[in-house]
């Protein structure tokens, strides 16, 4: 059902709309009692008729509301008037982010003089994503999932809030419950798995109509796209697909017509080389990663992206650099003969100095990237990595929490120290050996002074 300005819903009078979707219809609207603008959800008119869609509609309600972070568009309850079952959101005054990347101003041209907007400034896009993955990950340790994140479901605010809005696709986290049904002759007929925990896509042949996309599909993990059920790794991937287009001004994975984009999601690799050069290489492993088909192998997690998004070291063209360096030499030239007497006239004073001055420990900072099936695995509950105490090698879990694996800072790749479910990794204060926690509570170490082969054993000497 479509209302027209005017028309109340309860203390609710609609005054036009904003956007319709496959769960239903938003519209801004007055709330004449607290007199504030807010945004309503008018659940659609097929989902209003089935007893037990709405009786779960109502209770993800009850979890959304629970959610309170200033990144998500907040719920402020769940009413009903006219026959129809609505949402009362925060009303987010602002443009999308859909709407910012069609927008002109302030994107990068390419180098090569085509004239053709190549994705926001890199600066802009990072902010945005910093707050989009503090939104999902938020979410997430609510056991809640978007599964349709895509630049029209952001939205950001004239000064620069980034909003996550339209939950209506998410799904709570864990086994389906109930089913899709209808009443029929007094009774509910079973039709077909509850929409908000089924595969993305479902078949025409188990629909009373035609069939249903949940989804965007150029935004759509591999695993959704082959009708999976998703998880919060699904997000990991829609927020990679979204970084990348704000990055370079394309989606990673687009086609002509729905099946060209499903095929390029489940089969084609990403245009990497459409990265500006100057994107830090972290980012880059965090988009590889985020981006990776087999879910067993991407990031479990939107804390990898929080860390890297944080940690990412200053965007600075090369040929900024390069001017720059220009720059400084030259100026340095200029002022070499006025004060190489001021330098003469002090050089002995500061000889005995530096002479006699203790000496001060070199710190020295620098990332460490992991990348793919070797990214440190965090699960927020035990101690996931450690660093020997001369500081040339860490030790962490890895491999979706299967297996140890200890990297030396002059080397690149990793090896494998031990396999299986471990978990509290620790270093020996004498750095000889690595402890840590099997499957079976047991505590086990093993050596990484000697060469291989390497042995794990039991801490009471016990194999």
């Amino acid at each position: 059902m479509t209302f027209v300005p005017g028309t109340r819903l309860g203390v609710y009078e609609v005054r036009s709309m904003l956007g319709a979707g496959g769960m239903g219809e938003v519209y801004r609207a007055r709330d004449t009692k607290l007199g504030r603008d807010v945004a309503v959800k008018v659940v659609s008119a097929g989902f209003a008729q089935d007893a037990e869609r709405v009786a779960r509609f109502q209770r993800e309600a009850q979890l959304l509301a629970t959610l309170n972070h200033p990144n998500i568009a907040t719920i402020y309850g769940l009413e009903e008037a006219q026959g129809s079952q609505f949402l009362v959101m925060e009303l987010v005054e602002g443009e999308t982010l859909a709407e910012r990347l069609r927008r002109p101003e302030g994107l990068r041209l390419p180098a090569d003089g085509s004239g053709r907007p190549s994705g926001l400034p890199s600066d802009e896009a990072l902010a945005i994503a910093r707050q989009v993955a503090d939104a999902l990950q938020a979410a997430h340790e609510k056991s809640i999932i978007h599964r349709d994140l895509k630049p029209a479901n952001i939205k950001i605010t004239p000064d620069g809030t980034v909003k996550v809005l339209d939950f209506g696709l998410a799904k709570l986290v864990g086994p389906p419950e109930g089913g899709h049904y209808v009443q029929q002759d007094g009774r509910s007929v079973r039709l077909q798995p509850d929409l908000t925990a089924s595969p993305t896509i479902t078949s025409p042949a188990v629909m009373t109509g035609v069939g249903v996309l949940l989804g965007t599909a150029a935004y759509m993990s591999p695993e959704q796209a082959k009708g999976r059920p998703a998880d919060k790794r699904s997000d990991v991937w829609g927020f990679g697909c979204v970084l990348y287009e704000m990055l370079t001004g394309k989606r990673p994975f687009d086609g002509e017509d729905l099946s060209d984009t499903l095929a390029a999601v489940l089969m084609r690799e990403p245009d990497w080389h459409a990265l500006p050069a100057q994107v830090p290489p972290q980012i880059v492993t965090l988009l590889k990663g985020c981006l990776e088909k087999d879910r067993q192998k991407r990031f479990a997690d939107m804390s990898v992206a929080q860390f890297l998004l944080r940690e990412q070291t200053p965007m600075t063209p090369a040929a900024t650099v390069a001017s720059a360096a220009t720059a400084k030499a030259n100026m340095w030239r200029r002022l070499a003969g006025p004060a190489a007497a001021l330098v003469l006239a002090g050089v002995v004073g500061a000889a005995v100095w530096f002479a006699t001055r203790p000496a001060e420990p070199r710190v020295a900072r620098f990332p460490l990237t992991t990348a793919n099936a070797d990214a440190l695995s965090i699960n927020a509950f035990d101690r996931d990595l450690a660093i020997t105490p001369d500081g040339s090698r860490v030790v962490y879990v890895g491999r979706g929490g299967a297996e140890i694996l200890l990297r030396s800072l002059d080397q690149i790749a990793p090896i494998s120290l031990a396999r299986g479910l471990v978990r509290g990794v620790f270093i020996a204060p004498d750095g000889q050996w690595v402890g840590f926690v099997d499957n079976n509570r047991t505590l086990k170490r093993v050596a990484i002074t000697g060469g291989p082969p390497l042995t794990v054993t039991a801490l009471d000497g016990g194999s």
